[in-house]
């Protein structure tokens, strides 16, 4: 399988440690090989010596929107309607606020009760913010449709769980959105960069991701926000900084929204960050979506087949979707000793993740990871059932905290 996979020479672009199978990336990419001599050339030649002239000279005051309209191919947009802009819980804020702000009559804002918290707590802080009768209705995954009533201003979802990796229908909850009335907001963090993504041809109204995840842009990296063509000019950013002025350097005290997708530009943007984050977003553009995906496909597949002949017999459950297409690049299993398991396997140097209660979370990144790491990985998490290791990673780990 590594043999014929087409993406196999991607790996080669990566800081790569051979002794440690990292199947972490749905939490922080990898570092590509490019990302540091960029950082040297920008932070010794255009912040050391061009200094404040690179502002327009490296065309640091575009940077923004020219990653934004690399990072748009991605997820299915059209130039000009992707910006790259602080964090995945600020845009979510302003896109949020967005919509609210634009329907006075409609104060409910629907979402999940599984959604990732980040979602949550912002949404919350937002509506006792306004403090106009708004508030957050929160209901299971699959009451979400019939909780599309006439109150509701926007539904916000996450793409793809970040617990189970189960994938949204985004096209049918958008379409039922709208055929009540309401907006939809995507969190694509988890979406953007694993699996093919369609806002446009989904109807997507608004959307937010973050960098650092499949996408590889550091621990940090900046977010990015799409609105849809259609929209842009509807709706205002609710925090309204400098560089969202139809003319930024003219320093008027009243504030006038650009044109276009520049409007949702608050402060000055993060150009270190930015540069790191366009580094990686051009292997993707090399790459193709459909084969990342396809890829992406092909290595959870794997690991659930092994997971079923190797690790059930060790109290392990699969808890993601096993239809492909309802997969994110992610596996979770289920285990009662999950977070000893965790610890344990950090030893046998493979990395994953756990959430509570039980679940030992798997991310499978198309770019780097190969078919041999996934084989590797069940492997050595047999070993470290059936030698008790993960009983001994959980009594110190007890004792530590004691």
């Amino acid at each position: 399988m590594d043999a014929a996979d087409p993406l196999a020479a991607f790996r080669d672009r990566f800081v790569i440690d051979d002794d440690v199978i990292y199947l972490d990336g749905n939490s922080l990419g990898r570092l590509p090989r490019a990302t540091p001599p960029r950082i040297a050339e920008l932070v010794a030649q255009e912040w050391g010596r061009g200094l404040i002239r690179s502002w327009m000279d490296a065309d640091w005051m575009n940077s923004p929107l020219r990653v934004g309209d690399k990072i748009a191919p991605l997820i299915g947009a059209a130039p000009g309607e992707v910006l790259v802009t602080d964090t995945t819980s600020v845009d979510l804020f302003k896109l949020l606020g967005a919509v609210l702000q634009a329907e006075p009559r409609r104060r409910v804002l629907l979402t999940e009760q599984q959604n990732f918290p980040t979602d949550l707590y912002v949404a919350d802080g937002l509506t006792r913010l306004l403090a106009s009768g708004h508030k957050v209705r929160a209901v299971p995954r699959d009451a979400l449709r019939d909780a599309l009533d006439a109150d509701v201003a926007v539904l916000t979802l996450t793409h793809v769980d970040f617990r189970t990796a189960e994938v949204h229908d985004m096209a049918a909850l958008t379409a039922a959105a709208h055929d009540a009335g309401a907006r939809v907001v995507w969190d694509l963090s988890h979406s953007c960069g694993a699996i093919p993504v369609h806002v446009n041809r989904a109807g997507v109204d608004l959307a937010t991701g973050c960098g650092y995840k499949y996408l590889n842009g550091g621990p940090g990296a900046p977010a990015y926000l799409f609105v849809s063509r259609r929209l842009q000019e509807q709706l205002g950013n609710p925090i309204q900084g400098w560089l969202g002025h139809e003319s930024p350097f003219t320093f008027v005290s009243a504030y006038r929204p650009a044109a276009g997708i520049r409007r949702w530009m608050s402060g000055s943007p993060p150009v270190i960050g930015i540069a790191a984050l366009e580094v990686a977003i051009e292997m993707f553009l090399e790459a193709d979506m459909r084969r990342v995906g396809a890829k992406a496909s092909q290595l959870t597949e794997l690991f659930i087949r092994l997971a079923d002949a190797r690790l059930t017999r060790h109290g392990f459950e699969v808890a993601s979707p096993r239809d492909a297409a309802r997969r994110g690049a992610q596996v979770s299993l289920r285990h009662p000793d999950g977070y000893a398991v965790i610890r344990a396997l950090i030893d046998h140097k493979v990395i994953g993740d756990f959430r509570t209660p039980d679940l030992c979370r798997f991310g499978f990144a198309p770019l780097y990871t190969r078919f041999v790491d996934v084989w590797d990985a069940a492997e050595r998490i047999v070993s470290v059932i059936e030698s008790g290791e993960h009983r001994r990673a959980e009594y110190a780990e007890r004792a530590f905290i004691t």
